[in-house]
Formats: structure tokens, sequence, C-alpha cells
């Protein structure tokens, strides 16, 4: 007889992946991000709902989840496996919304807890008429589980009655799919008239895929066609390599026509002995637990190499998009410092100014036309990295993540960052100049705007600027000119480097803030090897 391996070393493994899975995160929209989501998202529901708390808890009862599309008579099975309505059924679709757990009364504390299903809500009733207002639980239906309880059925036996795979609402769809993570045994109802639908065989798939203790239900068969629909979904299994998995069939009975009534108890016996026999006996019990829990721990070996696979696409991704970004600012970063090295900023109203200085025009003027044609210099090069950014970024699909294809590029925040900065440069530029002044050992006053504004054009110049070099040479000495310069050299490329930085940090910080990293995938393969090696 098989037996569940409940070791608490397998158990940490087993937290220690699922903490990894629940740190992997898939934000760029690539090709295949959104089933990467998905995997991650039913993963983490099957360790969570299912193999965690199944490992820890081997003795809790079986829990058997009835799931399948609209229509299929899922809450009238239930009903009448358990012999009076728990579940609301009737022709109205969507009719289960709320899920609906029952178990014997002697079981209800293993579900009225957060063993299971810890994102759901309890609320429960001893005994009460479905058809009542379901406890006013109607404002949040999507996230409460009732729990009902019944003498009819056996100790170590559990019956969840989930919402439509097929839902129209997609949190109902999304509630069943986690509702099935939750199953130690999956029970998929099906009727004559829908049997080989997409749907159905969908479950029936993932089912065998995770290698699920399966139990298949073909529901309303009407009594002159039964055994005809019977062969040809049995021939459907058994193609489909579920020829072993036991099937059940329920005859369309009056009491199935509007889905509220129950079925006399001859029709579901089959299935209902199935179920109580696999609570009871021991070996069957097992067989049941272990087959589910060691065929998810078995599809570990292939989902998380895609999973990890999936986040090396991300990063590699990732590093493209970061790369653009690097690329574009350190070529105008470089491209700046050759024009501030040949004197660009020396040109126009700046270089006006200059030739009119001093007869007609003063030092603060020039400083003014100076500081503008810096600013302007470096929102050029700031907006041509952006643009390279961005002709970059429209061939890569990833760059329409959220938060980078909704960033808009405001030229008014770059200049007014890029204003600032140059206007602190000029304050800092203007106390150096006030400090060379302060210490000439001469009784001439020197202006020290006069010298800000030289040292400014020396440094900005170039070339054309020589004249202000022996300018500032005449008022400070050699030493304390060369001094100045050298300071102020210095003091320009601090901020030049500041601007570009920032405005290259501030293109990245939406990519950053992404978090995707080289980490994960290293991070998920790890996980995994750590837990084959404890198997």
């Amino acid at each position: 007889m098989v037996t569940l391996d409940v070791r608490p070393q397998l158990l940490d493994t087993l937290s220690a992946l699922r903490d990894r899975v629940a740190a992997a995160r898939f934000p760029l929209p690539l090709a295949g991000a959104p089933r990467a989501r998905a995997n991650r998202d039913e993963l983490l529901a099957q360790l969570d709902d299912y193999l965690v708390p199944r490992l820890r808890a081997p003795e809790a009862p079986l829990l058997a989840v009835v799931g399948g599309s609209t229509g299929a008579g899922k809450s009238t099975l239930v009903n009448s496996l358990v012999g009076r309505r728990v579940s609301e059924a009737g022709v109205l679709r969507p009719t289960t919304r709320t899920p609906v757990l029952v178990c014997h009364p002697e079981d209800h504390h293993w579900f009225s807890g957060m063993r299971v299903l810890p994102d759901l809500t309890r609320v429960w009733v001893p005994h009460r008429d479905p058809a009542d207002d379901l406890l006013g639980t109607e404002a949040d239906p999507g996230r409460v589980l009732r729990i009902e309880t019944a003498d009819t059925l056996p100790r170590g036996l559990a019956l969840l009655d989930a919402p439509d795979i097929d839902s129209l609402i997609a949190g109902n769809r999304v509630l069943a799919a986690e509702l099935i993570c939750a199953a130690d045994i999956w029970i998929m109802v099906t009727t004559a008239a829908r049997y080989a639908d997409a749907v159905p065989w969908h479950l029936l798939r993932t089912a065998k895929e995770y290698d699920a203790t399966l139990v298949t239900v073909l529901d309303r068969v009407p009594h002159q066609v039964v055994s005809e629909v019977s062969r040809q979904y049995g021939a459907l299994l058994t193609k489909a390599g579920l020829g072993h998995v036991p099937r059940f069939t329920v005859p369309e009975l009056p009491e199935s026509a509007w889905g509220a009534g129950l079925l006399p108890g001859t029709a579901v016996a089959p299935l209902k002995t199935w179920l109580v026999q696999h609570a009871q006996d021991p070996a069957a019990r097992q067989h049941a637990m272990a087959r589910t829990a060691y065929g998810l721990l078995d599809s570990l070996k292939s989902r998380m190499p895609e999973l990890a696979g999936a986040s090396a696409a991300q990063y590699a991704a990732a590093l493209r998009l970061t790369s653009a970004v690097d690329s574009a600012y350190d070529s105008e970063h470089a491209r700046v410092r050759g024009r501030l090295q040949s004197g660009a900023v020396l040109a126009g109203d700046a270089l006006k100014r200059w030739r009119a200085f001093p007869l007609d025009c003063t030092a603060g003027e020039l400083l003014d036309a100076l500081v503008e044609s810096l600013a302007a210099l470096l929102l050029c090069v700031v907006t041509a990295a952006d643009e390279r950014i961005d002709d970059t970024w429209r061939r890569e699909p990833a760059a329409g993540a959220p938060g980078l294809a909704d960033r808009v590029t405001s030229l008014e925040h770059a200049e007014h960052r890029i204003g600032l900065a140059v206007r602190r440069w000029r304050r800092e530029l203007e106390e150096y100049a006030e400090d060379e002044v302060r210490h000439l050992e001469r009784s001439a006053a020197v202006d020290a705007e006069v010298v800000a504004a030289l040292v400014a054009t020396a440094v900005l110049g170039g070339r054309r600027a020589r004249s202000a070099g022996e300018g500032l040479a005449e008022r400070l000495g050699a030493h304390g000119a060369l001094r100045l310069r050298d300071r102020a050299g210095r003091l320009l490329g601090e901020h030049v480097d500041r601007v570009m930085q920032g405005e290259r940090e501030r293109r990245r910080a939406p990519l950053d803030a992404l978090d995707v990293h080289a980490e994960q995938q290293a991070e998920l393969i790890a996980a995994l090897s750590v837990l084959q090696k404890e198997r």
C-alpha cells in the first residue's frame, strides 16, 4: 500500500519551493507571460489548497470536488448524494455562485478553519434550507465557502459543489479552478448532450496531466440512448488515455428536468458506494490521496522548469530594455562631454553677450546667457537619448508593460529639472569666485560676479574664450585663475554627470520597479533541485 511521505524535511523544502513560486513575477507582456502567470497561480493554488495541507494532515477527510460545465447538474448530483438540498440548484445560470462544502458533523472542524482554501471566508449554519437568502453572502459571493453538515455522509468524506468552469462570470471560472486544485478526488460531471465539448475535456486532460484521482459522471442520459452514449463516451476516454477512469452514468429523470429536485438514491448509488469505499477503506483512501499528491509532486519536474524558462525570457527582455536606456545615455553623455570641451555652449545669444562684455553686457547678463545655453544643450542631449530609447523600445514587445507603455515624456519636467541643476551650478560657481576674491592679497577691489562670469566663459567657451582666461589671470593671478578654472571644471563635470545619471535613472525607474532579475530563474530551479533530492 502506497503511503504519503509526511516527513518534516519534505514539508520544509516544499514550503521553500512554494515561496519561490509565489515570488515569481512575469510583468513584461511577452508571448509566454500569460501562460506563465496562469501556471504560477494554478501551482500556488495546488500547493496552498491541497498538497501542503494534505501532507501536514494526512488523516483529514478526503475532499471530492464536483466540477463541470454550465447546466451539467453538479448541484443536483451533490444534493442527491447527500439526500437533501444543501446546494442551490435550478434552471437559472449560473446557479452555483457560492461554493458549498458538505461533510459529516464530526468532520466539521477540518474545514471550518483555514487548513484548505485559506482565501475563502467560511459561513456555516448547522441545518438550513439553501433556498433561503444564502446568509446574506450575495454581497460578495465569490470569496465565500459555505459549510454544511450532513449525517448521511460518512466520516472521512467531504463533497464540494464548485461553480461552473465555463461560467460567464470570470470570478466564478477562477474560483472553480481554485477549488478543483484543492481536491483529493476530481469528480468531472458532463451531460449526454455536451460530453464532447472542449471545456470538460480540458478539465479531464488537466487531471490526466497531474495524474489526479479522477471520476467522471455522465449525467442526464435519456434511457433510449444510454448504451450508445456511454459507449461513445468511453471510446473518447480510452482514446485520450483515460479509459481506466471510473465512469458513472446517471439517467435523465423527471426529478432532474429543472435541476431542482433530488434524484432517487438508486440513480447515484454506484457513485456514492465508490466514494464511501474510498473514504472508509484504508488502502483505497491511501491510494486516492497518494495518487493525487504524488501526481502533483511529479508534475513539478516539468512545471518548475517551464516557470524558470519564462523567468529567463523576462530577464532577457528586461536586460534588452535596460541596455537600450544605458546605451542611449552613455552615447549622449559622451556627446555632451565632447561638446562642452569644444565650447559649444558659447554660441548664439551667449556668444553675442560675450562679445559685448563688458562694455554693453554686464557680468550677470553674461552668466544668464551661459546658463541658458548650457541648459539648452543638456535638454537637447536628454531628449535625443529618450528618442533613441523610444525608437528601440518600439521594436520590443516587452516595452508594452504597464508603467512603461504609459510613460509620457515630459519635456517641461525635464527642462525644469535641468534648469534647477544648472542654476545650482551657477550659485556654487559664484561661491567659488567669492572665495577666491576674498583671499586676494591686494587692495584693489575685484568684482566677484565678473570673476564668476569670466571663469564660466573660460570653462564653457573652449578656444573661443581664450581671452576670458587671460582676464581671469589679470584679476586673480596665474595660480588663482588656474585653481578657480580647475574647480569650476570639476564642478561642471559633476553637475553634468548628475543630470545625465538622474535622467537615466528616471527613465529606468519604471523598468526597475518591475523587479525582473536574473536570480528568479536560478531560485526556481534550485528549489526544485532541493525538493527532488529530499524526495
